[in-house]
């Protein structure tokens, strides 16, 4: 009889198809929110650390000691020798790239009216390995070092009423505490992922930003990309310690890792939505525990007349195993498959959220790729199977202490 069992309780999922059905719909639906909610949170994860390392942070940042102490004073003259700094990197066998930035508040005046932008000073020579500009470059050309010129996004252009061409004045203080005001001439117009860098920030070249600022020869901040398989916090240790022995100076030198608390709460909240996935699962579960309940009150007929024939409980309870583990994995299996399919065709032309994250500060692109991921989509299959599966235990149980008297009644 036990031999058996593998083809009776396939047969027995036909028996009532539309009973079937319901479970396997229940598990499949779980099934397919987890491996997109996971889609999307890998995508969320690998879009928000491409753009940190791109336009805040690099992988490995490099300041003065003193600047996290007084940046909420905008301390420009606490910057690092850029000049100096550059050679020791390109000695560093894992440093890949690395360039020098400015960030600094400014008032944007276009005619009588004025607006508070942010400003960064930036080598387009160099930042060419952190920002794909042709990428994103909606209009125009890259400001040029030596003049002054601007980059601006997409949404500053369209709010401003700004186009190719205009020129705008800033005003804003400098390192030595005075001010200083400078007229830009607008020659790019970029879409950046980010919403706040397309809506008040713009890019100029870096040696009229430190002519502008009062900051000859110093950047604000250096950012460091490494090559593949470089460990960041040891590579940020060994550049603190060779500008250290090298120059005579203390700097905060940092991965973007521990500079990054959004990113460090997103790999929280990953991990938080496993035990959502948990309860998902046992959510379909229980309308496994439900139809399978029913089933033995349906059954009793049966189950009286296999138990008279001889089946013993714990083959009953294998029975009922069997049909619930048959259906999770189809109906497990369907809804995982579905979901991967629906994250690729996600991945290729991305979830728009420009409008829901308006006026949201996030490192976060408004445009999000959900990611296919094979290897955690199968341990989601896995997982549901298990979970769905077991879900059948307790009633089977019920079922195979049932006495084939008892259930004879029924008939």
């Amino acid at each position: 009889m036990t031999t058996k069992l593998p083809r009776l309780a396939f047969r027995n999922i036909f028996r009532n198809l539309r009973r079937s059905i319901l479970s396997a719909v229940a598990i499949s639906v779980s099934a397919l929110s987890i491996v997109m909610l996971f889609g999307l949170l890998d995508g969320m994860e690998i879009d928000m650390a491409n753009n940190l390392q791109s336009y805040y942070t690099g992988e490995v940042r490099i300041r003065n000691v003193d600047y996290e102490k007084y940046e909420r004073y905008n301390p420009l003259h606490l910057g690092v020798d850029w000049e100096a700094i550059a050679p020791i990197l390109m000695d560093n066998p894992s440093v890949e790239s690395a360039t020098a930035r400015i960030s600094f508040p400014a008032n944007m005046y276009i005619g009588e009216n004025s607006q508070v932008v942010m400003g960064v000073g930036a080598d387009f020579s160099t930042e060419e390995a952190f920002i794909d500009f042709p990428a994103i470059l909606k209009e125009g050309r890259l400001p040029e070092q030596g003049k002054n010129e601007m980059l601006i996004g997409s949404a500053m252009a369209r709010e401003l009423n700004l186009s190719i061409g205009d020129k705008v004045t800033m005003l804003t203080t400098t390192a030595a505490r005075g001010s200083n005001a400078i007229t830009l001439q607008v020659v790019g117009i970029a879409t950046f992922p980010v919403g706040s860098l397309n809506t008040n920030m713009f890019w100029a070249p870096l040696d009229r930003m430190q002519y502008f600022l009062r900051m000859e020869g110093l950047s604000q901040e250096i950012l460091v990309l490494l090559k593949d398989g470089a460990k960041e916090s040891l590579v940020a240790q060994e550049i603190h310690d060779e500008i250290s022995q090298s120059l005579g100076i203390e700097t905060d030198t940092r991965s973007w890792k521990n500079l990054n608390i959004m990113y460090s709460m997103l790999r929280i909240m990953k991990v938080a939505y496993y035990f959502v996935a948990i309860f998902f699962f046992l959510l379909g579960s229980t309308v496994i525990i439900n139809t399978t309940m029913m089933v033995i009150f349906e059954r009793m007929r049966e189950i009286g007349t296999l138990s008279a024939l001889g089946m013993q409980g714990s083959e009953l309870t294998k029975l009922f195993l069997l049909e619930g583990f048959f259906i999770s994995v189809i109906g497990s299996g369907v809804g995982v498959i579905i979901g991967m399919i629906g994250n690729y065709y996600l991945s290729k032309v991305g979830i728009n959220f420009t409008d829901a994250m308006s006026g949201i500060d996030l490192e976060v692109s408004s445009i999000f790729y959900p990611q296919v991921n094979i290897l955690k989509s199968f341990f989601i299959w896995l997982y549901a199977v298990v979970i769905s599966s077991l879900a059948t235990f307790i009633p089977s149980r019920r079922a195979s202490k049932i006495e084939p008297v008892e259930a004879l009644r029924y008939v």
